[in-house]
């Protein structure tokens, strides 16, 4: 596959477009495609259904000085194909809107309620285009670059009103603490309570239901679980509608625990952000690095030695088993079975940790990774240690796994035939991962589309055609033997040399103007970062495409049909982690 940073362009003859879409195509720029907004549903079709542009993998959006920029990223999936980007430009940002997408990607959805939160973008034709990670009475629009939040002291960091002239001065004696109470215009909070207004989707109003969408055969009920429910996986929120115990419309509140991620991202310097992706999803640290650093250093054209390679191959595999090993064993917690899965994989977790503690000098929060390598070579003794767990103990943890928990009868009954997704589904829903391979399709991204140096490694895609919560389960098991297979070869083949380029290290580099996007194959699924430089100490704009929540969008359709019950594990086999959810 080609390199994700070389675009197909409307030139190429890959791409021929045809009289059915004249006109749609603006600009061939190198990054991307500029494309009219009136032209963008036609174009999109006609890219999915004739040349093959069957997934969505990203919708986010920059606020450039002259207009807002909606960016579209695609790939084929089902046929693989090169990444082509789309971009949109809305000059008028006052009234800036633009055609939802979801009637040809339904995994647009929870997308573009992001975008729509977060800079103020409105999607025409979107069923449901409200706030999803602000509540619905926040005034502005937090990432368009005008805006000041409570507290606000500079652009970006360092912050010199910190200490200006050795002189201490807070910045709340400067800027006097406001509370966000104005209400947006038109909003009624009074009539917003009611949940016939605000869950009107899933309540039937406007949205079909039951009957014409009034008088509704049997009584529809709504069915909070969450925030604090202990099977929700965090601070997460299930509106879910029911007739009886049967669920027939669900919709996913999330937002408690939202820190505009990207917002300070792109206040920090470059190497500041590092150790904000641990907070992602904090089970997977060492992975979130790599993502990071992989899209800056393609920004810097940088590549790390053959050692350090080497080394976030190791750290990145264990982090897929510790974070397979808590999904597996807290989906039986969720199913209330037992704990002593869950023990298993924490337990197990711990051993990893220990490696992750001696050689990053902390155990969720590594911080390892570097533009260039990583931060601090493996001590004497680490490699001995990681042998005697991939070669001895952890097989012999995953034959009590599967003596524990795949034939489990209880299990079987409560997973097999539950929360079905087609392969269809899951590439319209722009599912990843496990998610998406459970579906029966063999997509990842270590063999699509090799990053770091995977395609020196021999392993299976893990792939189950049934699309039920047994099959995640069953992919998942499946991928642990699989690390644990390039584990052996990471570390047989380990070879000596340098962490970093040679040279001083930096501590504040200057990336050279332009944008990239890195994608990994994460443990729960498709991690990218978008990263856009002007050729600052920071970040100009700095996205995340999380696969937790973009994992979530096809949680009502797997859950309709279902009884409540059945929607607790549907959700577990997803597998969220509200950090990279929520950011």
């Amino acid at each position: 596959m080609a390199d994700p940073t070389i675009l197909t362009t409307a030139a190429d003859s890959t791409l021929p477009f045809d009289d059915a879409v004249s006109g749609a195509v603006l600009e061939a720029t190198p990054n991307g495609l500029v494309v009219a907004a009136d032209k963008l549903l036609e174009l999109a079709t006609y890219l999915r259904d004739q040349q093959g542009y069957d997934y969505l993998s990203m919708v986010t959006s920059v606020d450039w000085p002259p207009y807002f920029e909606v960016v579209y990223y695609l790939y084929g999936v089902a046929k693989p194909k090169d990444l082509l980007v789309l971009k949109v430009r809305l000059p008028d940002k006052v009234n800036s809107v633009v055609p939802s997408l979801i009637s040809i990607w339904p995994g647009a959805d929870l997308q573009e309620r992001e975008v729509y939160d977060m800079m103020g973008i409105r999607f025409a034709g979107h069923p449901n285009l409200r706030r999803i990670l602000l509540w619905d009475g926040f005034q502005g629009w937090p990432l368009r670059k005008d805006y000041k939040e409570s507290y606000y002291e500079e652009d970006t960091k360092p912050f010199k009103s910190r200490h200006p002239d050795g002189k201490h001065l807070w910045a709340e004696d400067r800027v006097p603490w406001k509370d966000n109470i104005t209400y947006p215009v038109a909003w009624d909070p009074d009539l917003f309570t009611q949940p016939t207004v605000q869950y009107r989707k899933i309540m039937g109003v406007d949205a079909g239901g039951n009957g014409d969408g009034k008088d509704l055969k049997t009584e529809r009920v709504l069915i909070n679980m969450g925030p604090q429910h202990p099977s929700t996986h965090g601070v997460f929120r299930m509106v879910v509608a029911v007739e009886g115990e049967q669920v027939v419309g669900l919709e996913p509140e999330i937002g408690y625990l939202h820190r505009c991620h990207e917002k300070i991202g792109e206040r920090n310097t470059y190497i500041m952000n590092i150790p904000f992706t641990d907070r992602l999803d904090y089970i997977t640290s060492m992975s979130n690095n790599l993502g990071y650093v992989l899209a800056v250093e393609k920004l810097m054209g940088l590549e790390a030695p053959e050692r350090a390679d080497y080394i976030r191959v190791i750290m990145a595999e264990f982090t897929r088993i510790i974070s397979h090993f808590i999904a597996v064993g807290f989906l039986f917690n969720d199913l209330g079975a037992y704990f002593t899965p869950a023990l298993y994989g924490l337990r197990e977790r711990e051993l990893i940790l220990d490696l992750f503690e001696a050689a990053a000098g902390s155990r969720m929060m590594c911080n390892y990774m570097r533009f260039g390598g990583v931060f601090a070579d493996l001590p004497a003794g680490w490699v001995e240690r990681a042998r005697d767990l991939v070669w001895n103990r952890l097989p012999r943890v995953m034959e009590q796994f599967e003596d524990l928990l795949a034939g489990n009868e209880i299990f079987l009954a409560r997973a097999r035939g539950v929360g079905h997704l087609s392969a269809a589904e899951a590439i319209a829903y722009s599912m990843a991962g496990p998610m998406l391979r459970a579906s029966g399709v063999p997509y990842d991204i270590r063999k699509v589309q090799p990053y770091s140096i995977y395609d020196r490694f021999e392993f299976d895609v893990c792939c189950r055609p049934e699309g039920d919560v047994w099959a995640r389960f069953r992919v998942r098991m499946d991928e642990i033997y699989q690390s644990l297979r390039i584990l052996k070869q990471a570390l047989d083949g380990l070879p000596e040399g340098p962490i970093m380029p040679p040279g001083k290290r930096q501590y504040q580099i200057r990336v050279p103007a332009g944008e990239a996007y890195s994608r990994i194959e994460g443990p729960k699924g498709e991690l990218g970062f978008y990263v856009v430089s002007d050729g600052k100490p920071n970040p100009y704009r700095y996205h995340v495409r999380a696969p937790t929540f973009i994992n979530l969008t096809s949680l009502e359709k797997m859950c309709v049909g279902h009884k409540i019950a059945d929607s607790v594990v549907i959700l577990g086999a997803i597998d969220i982690v509200l950090g990279e959810v929520d950011r």
